[in-house]
Protein backbone atom coordinates (compact mmCIF):
# COMPACT_ATOMS: atom_id res chain seq x y z
CA UNK A 1 0.00 0.00 0.00
CA UNK A 2 1.56 3.63 -1.04
CA UNK A 3 2.19 5.78 1.90
CA UNK A 4 -0.04 8.61 2.17
CA UNK A 5 1.14 12.06 0.96
CA UNK A 6 3.01 14.09 3.33
CA UNK A 7 0.80 17.70 3.61
CA UNK A 8 2.40 20.42 2.46
CA UNK A 9 2.12 23.33 4.37
CA UNK A 10 0.15 26.60 2.57
CA UNK A 11 2.54 29.35 4.19
CA UNK A 12 6.40 29.33 2.64
CA UNK A 13 9.55 29.36 4.70
CA UNK A 14 9.56 32.88 5.81
CA UNK A 15 13.27 34.74 7.55
CA UNK A 16 14.10 31.09 7.00
CA UNK A 17 11.79 29.92 9.77
CA UNK A 18 8.98 27.08 8.63
CA UNK A 19 5.46 28.50 9.91
CA UNK A 20 3.77 26.60 12.82
CA UNK A 21 1.45 23.99 12.36
CA UNK A 22 -1.33 23.23 15.16
CA UNK A 23 -4.03 20.52 14.35
CA UNK A 24 -7.32 21.11 16.23
CA UNK A 25 -8.28 18.27 18.58
CA UNK A 26 -10.91 16.25 17.74
CA UNK A 27 -12.04 15.21 21.38
CA UNK A 28 -15.82 15.48 22.68
CA UNK A 29 -14.47 18.43 25.01
CA UNK A 30 -12.89 20.57 22.74
CA UNK A 31 -15.22 19.77 19.46
CA UNK A 32 -18.22 21.19 22.38
CA UNK A 33 -16.14 23.98 23.89
CA UNK A 34 -14.89 25.57 20.53
CA UNK A 35 -17.33 27.06 17.78
CA UNK A 36 -14.74 28.76 16.33
CA UNK A 37 -10.71 28.22 14.76
CA UNK A 38 -9.97 31.27 16.25
CA UNK A 39 -12.10 30.77 19.96
CA UNK A 40 -9.56 28.10 19.80
CA UNK A 41 -6.42 29.71 18.96
CA UNK A 42 -6.74 32.26 21.85
CA UNK A 43 -7.48 29.38 24.14
CA UNK A 44 -5.04 28.05 23.68
CA UNK A 45 -2.35 30.19 23.91
CA UNK A 46 -3.87 33.43 26.54
CA UNK A 47 -0.60 34.49 27.12
CA UNK A 48 -0.11 35.72 23.45
CA UNK A 49 -4.04 36.77 22.58
CA UNK A 50 -3.10 40.07 21.92
CA UNK A 51 -0.69 39.51 19.18
CA UNK A 52 -3.07 36.69 17.82
CA UNK A 53 -5.37 38.98 17.14
CA UNK A 54 -2.89 41.13 15.50
CA UNK A 55 -2.48 37.79 13.12
CA UNK A 56 -5.88 37.01 12.41
CA UNK A 57 -6.98 40.92 11.55
CA UNK A 58 -3.69 40.81 9.24
CA UNK A 59 -5.00 37.62 7.42
CA UNK A 60 -1.74 35.35 8.94
CA UNK A 61 -2.68 32.40 10.68
CA UNK A 62 -4.21 30.35 6.82
CA UNK A 63 -6.06 26.82 7.42
CA UNK A 64 -4.82 23.81 5.70
CA UNK A 65 -5.79 24.98 2.18
CA UNK A 66 -3.97 28.32 2.41
CA UNK A 67 -7.26 30.21 3.86
CA UNK A 68 -7.65 33.09 5.84
CA UNK A 69 -8.77 32.42 9.31
CA UNK A 70 -11.11 34.97 10.06
CA UNK A 71 -13.43 34.86 13.45
CA UNK A 72 -15.87 33.13 12.18
CA UNK A 73 -14.19 30.34 10.94
CA UNK A 74 -15.38 27.19 12.23
CA UNK A 75 -13.56 25.33 14.65
CA UNK A 76 -12.64 21.80 12.38
CA UNK A 77 -11.68 18.74 14.39
CA UNK A 78 -8.37 17.44 13.07
CA UNK A 79 -7.96 20.54 11.03
CA UNK A 80 -4.86 22.21 10.79
CA UNK A 81 -4.16 25.62 11.28
CA UNK A 82 -0.67 27.29 9.95
CA UNK A 83 0.89 30.92 11.20
CA UNK A 84 4.21 32.42 12.06
CA UNK A 85 5.11 32.44 15.72
CA UNK A 86 7.09 35.18 16.85
CA UNK A 87 10.64 34.68 17.53
CA UNK A 88 11.15 34.53 21.64
CA UNK A 89 12.32 38.03 22.53
CA UNK A 90 15.08 37.03 24.79
CA UNK A 91 16.71 34.25 22.56
CA UNK A 92 20.44 33.79 23.54
CA UNK A 93 22.83 35.68 20.72
CA UNK A 94 24.87 32.48 20.06
CA UNK A 95 28.80 34.75 18.70
CA UNK A 96 29.91 30.97 17.90
CA UNK A 97 27.51 31.11 14.65
CA UNK A 98 30.07 33.78 13.18
CA UNK A 99 32.65 30.71 13.01
CA UNK A 100 30.36 28.11 11.34
CA UNK A 101 31.95 27.23 8.04
CA UNK A 102 30.72 25.67 4.64
CA UNK A 103 32.78 22.38 3.81
CA UNK A 104 31.30 21.97 0.28
CA UNK A 105 27.88 22.89 -1.38
CA UNK A 106 26.57 21.74 -4.63
CA UNK A 107 23.14 21.59 -6.38
CA UNK A 108 22.15 18.60 -3.19
CA UNK A 109 23.92 19.05 -0.43
CA UNK A 110 25.28 21.66 2.01
CA UNK A 111 28.02 20.46 4.06
CA UNK A 112 29.26 22.93 7.41
CA UNK A 113 31.63 22.54 10.02
CA UNK A 114 29.10 23.36 13.29
CA UNK A 115 30.45 25.41 15.97
CA UNK A 116 30.56 24.02 19.67
CA UNK A 117 27.06 25.41 21.01
CA UNK A 118 25.17 26.20 18.31
CA UNK A 119 21.70 24.08 17.53
CA UNK A 120 20.87 22.99 14.49
CA UNK A 121 17.72 23.79 13.86
CA UNK A 122 15.53 25.61 16.52
CA UNK A 123 14.20 24.44 19.41
CA UNK A 124 13.53 25.76 23.13
CA UNK A 125 15.78 28.88 23.64
CA UNK A 126 17.13 28.93 20.26
CA UNK A 127 15.26 29.97 16.99
CA UNK A 128 16.69 32.60 15.06
CA UNK A 129 20.42 31.67 16.17
CA UNK A 130 20.35 28.45 14.90
CA UNK A 131 22.57 26.95 11.59
CA UNK A 132 19.40 25.98 9.32
CA UNK A 133 18.04 29.58 10.25
CA UNK A 134 21.23 31.37 9.64
CA UNK A 135 21.92 29.28 6.24
CA UNK A 136 18.49 29.54 4.61
CA UNK A 137 18.89 33.03 5.32
CA UNK A 138 21.87 34.17 4.16
CA UNK A 139 22.42 31.61 1.48
CA UNK A 140 18.64 31.94 0.11
CA UNK A 141 17.95 28.52 0.48
CA UNK A 142 14.45 28.46 1.93
CA UNK A 143 13.99 24.56 1.39
CA UNK A 144 17.58 23.44 3.40
CA UNK A 145 16.98 20.30 5.70
CA UNK A 146 19.57 18.56 8.01
CA UNK A 147 19.94 15.38 6.34
CA UNK A 148 20.69 13.97 9.98
CA UNK A 149 21.54 15.33 13.56
CA UNK A 150 24.48 16.75 15.56
CA UNK A 151 23.61 18.08 19.04
CA UNK A 152 24.14 21.39 20.48
CA UNK A 153 26.96 21.03 22.02
CA UNK A 154 29.15 18.98 19.29
CA UNK A 155 31.11 20.42 17.08
CA UNK A 156 31.81 19.06 13.56
CA UNK A 157 30.43 18.04 10.33
CA UNK A 158 26.57 18.45 9.58
CA UNK A 159 25.02 17.47 5.76
CA UNK A 160 21.86 19.39 4.88
CA UNK A 161 19.51 18.57 1.91
CA UNK A 162 19.02 21.63 -0.32
CA UNK A 163 16.20 20.66 -2.61
CA UNK A 164 13.21 18.83 -1.28
CA UNK A 165 13.79 16.41 -4.59
CA UNK A 166 16.54 15.18 -3.02
CA UNK A 167 15.65 14.99 1.13
CA UNK A 168 14.33 11.66 1.34
CA UNK A 169 17.38 9.60 -0.40
CA UNK A 170 19.79 11.03 1.49
CA UNK A 171 17.57 10.94 4.85
CA UNK A 172 17.68 7.94 4.16
CA UNK A 173 21.52 6.80 3.73
CA UNK A 174 21.87 8.37 7.63
CA UNK A 175 18.38 6.60 8.77
CA UNK A 176 19.88 2.95 7.11
CA UNK A 177 23.14 3.48 9.34
CA UNK A 178 25.23 3.50 5.59
CA UNK A 179 27.41 6.33 6.86
CA UNK A 180 31.06 5.93 8.46
CA UNK A 181 31.06 8.69 10.89
CA UNK A 182 34.14 9.17 13.05
CA UNK A 183 34.30 11.45 15.88
CA UNK A 184 37.25 12.57 18.54
CA UNK A 185 36.87 13.12 22.00
CA UNK A 186 39.19 14.15 24.91
CA UNK A 187 38.48 12.60 28.14
CA UNK A 188 40.28 11.03 31.17
CA UNK A 189 42.70 8.12 30.38
CA UNK A 190 41.56 4.46 32.27
CA UNK A 191 42.59 4.55 35.37
CA UNK A 192 45.74 2.13 36.13
CA UNK A 193 45.76 1.09 32.22
CA UNK A 194 48.10 1.65 29.79
CA UNK A 195 45.38 1.24 27.23
CA UNK A 196 45.61 -2.20 26.48
CA UNK A 197 41.88 -2.99 26.38
CA UNK A 198 41.10 -0.28 23.56
CA UNK A 199 39.63 -0.56 20.63
CA UNK A 200 36.49 -2.25 22.06
CA UNK A 201 33.21 -2.07 21.54
CA UNK A 202 30.37 -1.04 23.77
CA UNK A 203 26.96 -2.05 23.30
CA UNK A 204 23.60 -1.16 25.48
CA UNK A 205 20.22 -0.60 25.92
CA UNK A 206 19.76 3.51 25.43
CA UNK A 207 16.40 5.44 25.85
CA UNK A 208 15.12 8.69 25.80
CA UNK A 209 12.21 9.53 27.61
CA UNK A 210 9.94 12.35 26.89
CA UNK A 211 10.34 15.56 29.07
CA UNK A 212 13.93 13.93 30.95
CA UNK A 213 16.48 16.40 29.39
CA UNK A 214 19.64 12.92 29.31
CA UNK A 215 19.09 9.60 27.81
CA UNK A 216 19.77 6.92 30.06
CA UNK A 217 20.89 3.25 29.61
CA UNK A 218 18.40 0.32 30.99
CA UNK A 219 18.51 -3.26 31.15
CA UNK A 220 17.57 -5.22 28.22
CA UNK A 221 18.58 -6.26 24.28
CA UNK A 222 21.21 -3.41 23.27
CA UNK A 223 19.54 -1.19 21.11
CA UNK A 224 23.38 1.02 20.93
CA UNK A 225 26.78 0.51 19.94
CA UNK A 226 29.63 2.26 19.50
CA UNK A 227 33.42 1.55 18.42
CA UNK A 228 36.00 3.45 21.02
CA UNK A 229 39.80 3.37 20.88
CA UNK A 230 42.19 5.80 22.30
CA UNK A 231 44.47 6.79 19.83
CA UNK A 232 47.13 9.30 22.09
CA UNK A 233 47.77 10.23 25.94
CA UNK A 234 48.89 12.85 27.80
CA UNK A 235 50.07 11.24 31.01
CA UNK A 236 51.00 14.64 32.76
CA UNK A 237 46.93 15.79 32.34
CA UNK A 238 45.64 12.08 32.76
CA UNK A 239 43.69 12.81 29.29
CA UNK A 240 43.34 10.65 26.50
CA UNK A 241 42.45 11.46 22.77
CA UNK A 242 39.80 8.59 21.42
CA UNK A 243 38.29 7.99 18.23
CA UNK A 244 34.66 7.00 18.14
CA UNK A 245 32.68 5.24 15.72
CA UNK A 246 29.14 4.95 16.16
CA UNK A 247 27.35 1.71 14.23
CA UNK A 248 23.43 2.94 15.43
CA UNK A 249 22.33 6.64 16.27
CA UNK A 250 20.71 6.56 19.60
CA UNK A 251 20.24 10.27 21.45
CA UNK A 252 23.54 10.93 23.62
CA UNK A 253 25.14 7.66 22.39
CA UNK A 254 28.88 8.44 22.48
CA UNK A 255 28.56 10.75 25.85
CA UNK A 256 26.11 7.84 27.72
CA UNK A 257 28.62 4.91 26.55
CA UNK A 258 31.95 7.06 27.27
CA UNK A 259 30.37 8.16 30.46
CA UNK A 260 29.59 4.36 31.56
CA UNK A 261 32.96 3.20 30.80
CA UNK A 262 34.29 5.58 33.73
CA UNK A 263 35.61 8.11 30.98
CA UNK A 264 33.07 11.11 30.79
CA UNK A 265 33.75 13.15 27.96
CA UNK A 266 35.72 16.54 29.18
CA UNK A 267 33.42 19.55 30.14
CA UNK A 268 30.22 16.99 29.47
CA UNK A 269 27.38 19.11 31.46
CA UNK A 270 25.44 15.98 31.21
CA UNK A 271 27.81 13.26 32.87
CA UNK A 272 28.85 12.11 35.01
CA UNK A 273 26.83 14.79 37.28
CA UNK A 274 24.03 16.82 35.30
CA UNK A 275 25.46 20.18 35.59
CA UNK A 276 22.84 23.11 36.93
CA UNK A 277 21.37 25.04 34.09
CA UNK A 278 22.73 21.99 31.35
CA UNK A 279 19.27 21.99 30.63
CA UNK A 280 18.20 24.47 28.67
CA UNK A 281 22.24 25.62 27.83
CA UNK A 282 22.50 28.52 30.88
CA UNK A 283 25.72 26.83 31.24
CA UNK A 284 27.37 27.80 27.95
CA UNK A 285 30.13 30.42 30.45
CA UNK A 286 31.96 27.18 30.75
CA UNK A 287 34.59 25.16 28.32
CA UNK A 288 32.43 23.37 25.84
CA UNK A 289 31.83 19.60 25.57
CA UNK A 290 34.96 18.21 23.61
CA UNK A 291 33.73 16.19 21.44
CA UNK A 292 33.66 16.64 17.34
CA UNK A 293 32.18 15.06 14.27
CA UNK A 294 35.47 14.58 12.23
CA UNK A 295 34.02 12.90 9.27
CA UNK A 296 31.62 11.10 7.39
CA UNK A 297 31.61 9.47 4.43
CA UNK A 298 28.97 7.43 2.45
CA UNK A 299 28.39 6.23 -1.12
CA UNK A 300 25.41 8.99 -2.87
CA UNK A 301 22.46 7.82 -3.13
CA UNK A 302 22.26 9.64 -6.33
CA UNK A 303 25.39 9.18 -8.05
CA UNK A 304 27.17 5.90 -6.51
CA UNK A 305 30.29 8.09 -5.95
CA UNK A 306 32.30 8.07 -2.12
CA UNK A 307 31.55 11.30 -0.63
CA UNK A 308 34.18 11.93 2.34
CA UNK A 309 33.78 15.27 4.32
CA UNK A 310 36.28 15.95 6.75
CA UNK A 311 35.80 18.88 9.52
CA UNK A 312 38.41 21.30 9.80
CA UNK A 313 38.24 22.05 13.32
CA UNK A 314 40.46 20.74 16.26
CA UNK A 315 39.31 20.05 20.08
CA UNK A 316 40.68 22.93 22.60
CA UNK A 317 42.12 20.61 25.24
CA UNK A 318 44.14 18.24 22.46
CA UNK A 319 45.35 21.64 20.27
CA UNK A 320 47.25 19.43 18.12
CA UNK A 321 44.48 17.21 17.12
CA UNK A 322 45.15 13.85 15.99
Amino acid sequence: MPSPRKHVPPLPVRDGLNPTRLVLPHDDAAVARYATAAGYLLARFPDDADRLRDKLAAGEVVTGDGTPVTRDTPYEPRGFLYLYRDPPADEPAVPALADLEVLHRDENLLVVDKPHRVATMPRGRWVTQTVLTRLRRELDLPDLVPAHRLDRPTAGVLVLTVRPEVRGPYQLVFQERRVRKVYEAVAPLPDGSDGTGFPRTVRSRIVKRRGVVRAEEVPGEPNAESWIDLVDRDERRGLGLYRLEPHTGKTHQLRLHMAGLGLPIRHDPFWPVLRAGADDGADDRGEPLQLLARSLRFDDPLTGERRTFTSRRRLGDWPTGQ
